[in-house]
C-alpha cells in the first residue's frame, strides 16, 4: 500500500480533485468503510489495515482541531 503517513493522504484527496464534492473528512470517513471491508475480505494484511486506520484517527483528529482548510494547508505546500 502506498499511503504511509496523514501527509500521504491528504495529497491523494486533494490531487483526486474532490474538494468541490466532497469534504476532506467525508472522504477519511469513506476509506475508513473501504478499509474495514477489506479486513473483512481479506484483501489486504490486518497490520496495514490497522496501520491505515491509525492514520486516518489522525487526520479526523487533526481536522476537528484545525479545520479542513488548514489541514489541506499544512499538508500541501
Amino acid at each position: 500500500m502506498g499511503i504511509r503517513t496523514v501527509s500521504d493522504y491528504v495529497k491523494f484527496y486533494v490531487n483526486l480533485n474532490m474538494q468541490d464534492s466532497i469534504s476532506l473528512s467525508s472522504f477519511a470517513y469513506n476509506e475508513k468503510l473501504v478499509l474495514k471491508n477489506k479486513t473483512a475480505s481479506g484483501k489486504l494484511t490486518k497490520e496495514l489495515i490497522l496501520q491505515s486506520l491509525s492514520l486516518l484517527d489522525d487526520l479526523l483528529t487533526e481536522i476537528r482541531d484545525m479545520g479542513e482548510q488548514a489541514v489541506i494547508e499544512k499538508y500541501v505546500r
